[in-house]
């Protein structure tokens, strides 16, 4: 691929890299950025995505021939120097390697859940509106081996800039969807086989005594308040013991906990 060189934010072929964080909080019309060469080496080998362009930074290039060449090779890399990219984006890209990448249709749970198989672990994430939190949670799962997240519409687009970046890519490749309704989706993970535990901070069974099912759903609730009660009344609930005088951990790091001791 030929690089394009860049020498104006005004460039019309890098506009969709204009001002990204107001185009955070507004949407990209089914875009996403991707920062990074970590990130990037993942966009373009897992294939769960794909990349519509390449903005690096001049002096990063050469480093990015071997992660380049996993990218169509019709796919454009422009190439600016800091100030421009700068001016482009609207704060320093300290990385200096960005992408967009475009969203799939999304797959439905229903759909992911039958692509599941005998022997599976999933992650049921209830109210996670925190991007740092969501992108930390995919890591998790895709460093401890689980097969799929599943998400609430209260909680955060794990494609969102700053859940991409946390998770180091894992979001790209880790399978994900989100449901409708709580009901309808205890229902459909009761059908197909999966056991239902709630991670808790209250009463519940010590994880490191629980058992692993086969087929396992487990549910973590938002900080805070964690996951409704009501939820909760209807499955197995499991505790991290804690040391006296403090009740829980951060929601991603207990994901991690849990995960070590299900997988």
């Amino acid at each position: 691929m030929t690089p394009v060189r860049i020498d104006s934010p005004d460039d019309p072929r890098v506009a969709a890299y204009r001002d990204i964080r107001e185009r955070d909080l507004v949407g990209r019309q089914g875009l996403f950025v991707a920062e990074g060469k970590v990130v990037l080496n993942i966009l373009f080998s897992a294939g769960r995505f794909e990349a519509q362009s390449v903005l690096v930074l001049e002096n990063r290039l050469a480093g990015m021939a071997e992660t380049l060449a996993l990218a169509p090779p019709s796919m454009p890399v422009c190439v600016a120097s800091a100030a421009v990219m700068d001016g482009i984006a609207g704060f320093p890209i300290h990385r200096g390697v960005l992408a967009i990448g475009r969203k799939r249709t999304p797959e439905t749970a229903g759909d992911l859940l039958s692509k599941l198989g005998r022997r599976a672990l999933v992650l049921v994430l209830v109210g996670i509106s925190n991007h740092d939190n969501a992108g930390a949670i995919f890591r998790n799962a895709a460093g401890l081996g689980a097969d799929a997240i599943f998400l609430d519409p209260t909680s955060c687009d794990p494609l969102y800039r700053k859940a991409i970046r946390v998770s180091v890519g894992a979001v790209l490749k880790t399978p994900f969807a989100v449901f409708d309704e709580m009901d309808g989706f205890v229902a459909q993970l009761s059908a197909a086989g999966f056991e239902l535990i709630a991670l808790s901070p209250g009463n519940g069974q010590d994880i490191r005594e629980a058992t692993r099912p086969d087929r396992l759903a487990l549910f973590l609730g938002t900080e805070g308040e964690g996951l409704p009660p009501e939820l909760m009344a209807r499955m197995r609930t499991v505790r991290i013991p804690m040391a006296g005088g403090f009740d829980s951990l951060n929601v991603a790091a207990a994901s991690a906990i849990a995960l070590h001791a299900f997988r």
